[in-house]
């Protein structure tokens, strides 16, 4: 049990060296305007969809997959299927709506479908002040539990990490993100794919003994973990699985820092190779997360386990104490990757969002493309900044919990944005009084479910399910009287519902 080494540290200096190269190099070409929020189009489908994946994928999501496995069951596994319910939807309905309308941001769709600038300016801060908060977490978590392994100190790896994250995403625009985040991607898929081959290699028994722990040890499924319940409010295999695929959803056609890789190309088939790609590279490293963390549970029955092995930190202290020198190195960097992926991909959404969804709407004159790319520039930096000093708070024990329920709640309030969509793309009465009247509806209904009811009553998988269930009960019938009552009938434009694409 070697521990990180000055060899691993020398890997994990080289390859933050070498993906700010990466990034710098793609930055070459002087973008400007929707080029720097948009790409230039010479991006191809596979660099997209890998660094959908990479976003989605977070350093959270990273640690915890192998350490829920570890200590418990495969149950959190299912949610990964609910994609097989969220990709199919989302090609069959809203990227043949966005492909036609060859939309801007994700809230440029609820300015063309409804008409309304404030809807457009609604999701854009609705979804920044989330993302600001999402990527201060998200920096702050991993560079923690780095610091407890490397003893390295955790304000120089969050400084660092948003350093490096920064200077490319200032630089080069989308165009440089989406190709850092296929590079970083790429290390981790073959990373993890080592760690498990690895793995296999030294556990008595080998993948027999992941099998042993699925049928001896109930490692697979608990026996009572009811399959499912007709009352969709209560926990089960089955609204797992379809509240996981609208939770996903809802990230594919409402959240910027996704719907902004689908602005790359408006050809169809490169979309719908882009969102299968992505699907099966998920599920692939999901499962390959879970039987990782079930042969570390038969690896350290027959082995001591390593210092500072809380459940979240067991892959992070296997790879530090396990792997061979240097491809420690390198699988740590896949962490710090993971999380410096995310930051890159929030920093350029954010400076998008604010930038056309904000600044362009509510301005009384045309801003040019330079000035443009110059203010998005501007927030980037502005932004990445401030992640980093509210992560640092967070590390040096600051308004932790206060902060993490500020950023839960944020959380909830996006989930609720889906609901508008949902209203735009299949209904031609709502209009924009409606939907902000089932958004104020949806808003209350989830916050009083998840803060006022005893925990347990909601299971938190029917979620997305309540929102579009309320989003469409309420904003038809207020859309219709809102008609009836202004006497004005509603004109759906082209192209912005699934009846006409």
């Amino acid at each position: 049990m070697q521990g990180f080494t000055n060899i691993d540290l020398a890997v994990l200096v080289i390859y933050l060296i070498a993906v700010l190269l990466f990034g710098v190099h793609f930055a070459k070409k002087d973008m400007k305007g929707k080029e720097y929020f948009k790409g230039d189009g010479t991006i191809p489908w596979w660099v997209t969809s890998v660094s959908i994946f990479a976003t989605l994928l977070s350093p959270i999501s990273f640690l915890s997959l192998v350490g829920i496995s570890f200590a418990g069951t495969w149950l959190m596994w299912f949610a990964q299927l609910g994609m097989l319910l969220a990709i199919p939807l989302t090609i069959r309905y809203f990227l043949p709506i966005y492909s036609k309308l060859d939309i801007d941001t994700a809230y440029h769709y609820l300015e063309l479908r409804f008409k309304s600038k404030a809807l457009r300016v609604l999701g854009a801060v609705m979804f920044i002040i989330y993302q600001i908060g999402r990527m201060s977490i998200i920096m702050y978590l991993p560079c923690m539990v780095l610091a407890s392994l490397t003893g390295l100190d955790v304000n120089v790896l969050i400084v660092v990490m948003g350093v490096i994250a920064i200077i490319y995403s200032y630089t080069g625009g989308l165009k440089s993100v989406l190709w850092t985040d296929f590079m970083q991607g790429s290390v981790l898929l073959v990373g993890v794919t080592f760690a498990f081959v690895y793995l296999l290699y030294h556990l008595d028994g080998g993948f027999g003994a992941i099998m042993t722990a699925f049928t001896s040890e109930d490692k697979f499924l608990s026996p009572s973990q009811p399959l499912f319940d007709i009352n969709i409010l209560k926990d089960s295999v089955f609204i797992m699985i379809v509240g996981a695929g609208f939770n996903t959803m809802g990230s594919y056609i409402s959240s910027q820092d996704i719907v902004q890789r689908f602005t790359t190309t408006t050809d169809m088939k490169k979309l719908n190779k882009m969102m299968l790609a992505n699907g099966c590279l998920s599920i692939f490293i999901a499962t390959v997360f879970y039987l990782i963390g079930t042969g570390l549970y038969k690896f350290y029955q027959a082995n001591p386990l390593p210092v500072a092995a809380a459940q979240d930190q067991i892959f992070a202290s296997y790879i530090s104490f396990e792997l061979p020198i240097g491809m420690a190195g390198l699988l740590l960097a896949a962490i710090y990757a993971a999380a410096q992926s995310t930051l890159s991909t929030g920093l350029n959404a954010v400076s998008s969002s604010w930038t056309m969804d904000i600044l362009a709407t509510l301005s009384k004159q045309e801003i040019s493309f330079e000035r443009q790319t110059q203010i998005g520039r501007w927030v980037s930096l502005a932004v990445g900044i401030f992640a980093i000093v509210v992560s640092m708070v967070l590390a040096n024990g600051g308004v932790k919990s206060a902060y993490e329920w500020f950023n839960g709640f944020m959380g909830l309030v996006l989930g609720i944005l889906v609901g508008a969509f949902i209203l735009g793309a299949f209904t031609k009465v709502a209009n924009a009084a409606g939907t902000f009247v089932a958004f104020l509806a949806a808003t209350a209904v989830l916050v009083f479910v998840k803060y006022f009811l005893p925990p347990g009553t909601v299971t938190f998988w029917s979620y997305s399910i309540i929102s579009i269930l309320v989003s469409l009960v309420v904003g038809v019938p207020a859309s219709m009287l809102w008609s009836s009552l202004t006497g004005r009938k509603n004109q759906v434009p082209q192209h912005t519902t699934v009846y006409d694409t």
